[in-house]
């Protein structure tokens, strides 16, 4: 099985104590521990948005998706940062409707990118909350989710709901957690990443959507 994980920061590892600590690699460590032949591939880089990885997925770093048996993908929160949190910040109002017809169309051009390169399985990854004090973070998350399940059911892709194995576990599974609330971000580094053990739930729960449906 070769599996190939595509996203921003958090599929990069961002705030996990090494790579091999990210979600991708222990996911592919609990395949090889399952007696499964496995390799893995990650094409993901911070600050990416929706617009850079459909562009990545055009050019030659492609080749990570085209020998793929499945494919995660994680992308939105960068999207969702640009279009919420920093209009929030400079005291302007944040639009979500065409912010996320926006990331569903680039959504859609991913998945189906994807389908024509590679005959890959995809999962499409859900986001947790990293604000859930916050209830225009939470409106503006499930907004997002729900894009993310609407073009994943659209494009044949399962969905593996990372939001859940956050839900009331935030303060333990996020890197730099303080109040969880959107302030928190305008205090110098965005705690929104997981750390180690965050990336140990992601992992856990990834894996049974990685193998063939039986």
């Amino acid at each position: 099985m070769i599996y190939t994980a595509v996203g921003d920061s958090i599929t990069f590892g961002e705030s996990a104590s090494s790579r091999k600590r990210a979600y991708p690699g222990l996911a592919l460590a609990a395949l090889r521990a399952g007696e499964r032949k496995a390799s893995g591939i990650v094409l993901a880089r911070p600050g990416w948005s929706s617009t850079d990885l459909l562009r990545a997925l055009h050019g030659r770093e492609s080749s990570a998706v085209r020998q793929a048996d499945v494919v995660t993908v994680w992308i939105g929160g960068v999207d969702l940062i640009r279009a919420a949190l920093l209009p929030l910040q400079n005291g302007q109002p944040a639009a979500a409707g065409p912010a996320m017809a926006r990331f569903k169309r680039r959504l859609r051009a991913i998945l189906v990118r994807i389908r024509r390169i590679s005959r890959a399985r995809i999962v499409c990854c859900t986001q947790y909350n990293p604000f859930p004090h916050t209830p225009l973070a939470g409106e503006w998350i499930r907004l997002l989710n729900r894009a993310i399940q609407e073009v994943a059911s659209a494009c044949g892709a399962r969905v593996a709901p990372v939001h859940k194995w956050f839900a009331g576990k935030e303060a333990a599974l996020i890197a730099g957690y303080r109040h969880g609330t959107v302030a928190d971000a305008y205090r110098g580094s965005l705690p929104i990443h997981p750390n180690d053990r965050g990336h140990r739930a992601i992992a856990k729960g990834l894996v049974a959507y990685l193998l063939p449906v039986a």
